[in-house]
C-alpha cells in the first residue's frame, strides 16, 4: 500500500504505507488512512514528529556499529531521511494555515 499525503500549501508526497502510518503515530494521530487534520492541528503534529526524529536520531547515534559490518553491503534509510518529504509539507501548510489529507494510492 502506498499513501499519498496531499495540502495545497505543497506538492503532494507519496510513501510506503508502513512508513506513513509509523510516522502518523509519531505525530499523535491514529494511524488511520484515509483520514485528515485541520489547518490548527498541523504546528502541533509537526512539533511532535520533530520531537519524535530527533530523538530517533540521537538512538541512532549511540548504536553500536558492529550492527553495520554484519549487515555486509545492505544498506536501509533511516526514519529521520523517511520523514524530511512530510516535515517539508507539514512546514509548508503550517506557514500558509492549510489542511493536510492522506489517502491510499
Amino acid at each position: 500500500m502506498l499513501v499519498t499525503f496531499k495540502t495545497s500549501a505543497h506538492a503532494d508526497i507519496i510513501m510506503f504505507g508502513d512508513i506513513a502510518k509509523q510516522l502518523l503515530k509519531m505525530m499523535g494521530h491514529s494511524g488511520t488512512v484515509p483520514s485528515a487534520m485541520v489547518a490548527d492541528e498541523v504546528p502541533a503534529a509537526l512539533d511532535r514528529l520533530r520531537h519524535a526524529v530527533e530523538v530517533g536520531r540521537a538512538d541512532e547515534v549511540q548504536k553500536p556499529q558492529d550492527n553495520a559490518e554484519q549487515a555486509g553491503d545492505q544498506q536501509s534509510v533511516s526514519l529521520r531521511y523517511r520523514a524530511l518529504p512530510l516535515i517539508e509539507l507539514l512546514s509548508a501548510a503550517a506557514r500558509k494555515h492549510s489542511d493536510v489529507m492522506w489517502d491510499k494510492t
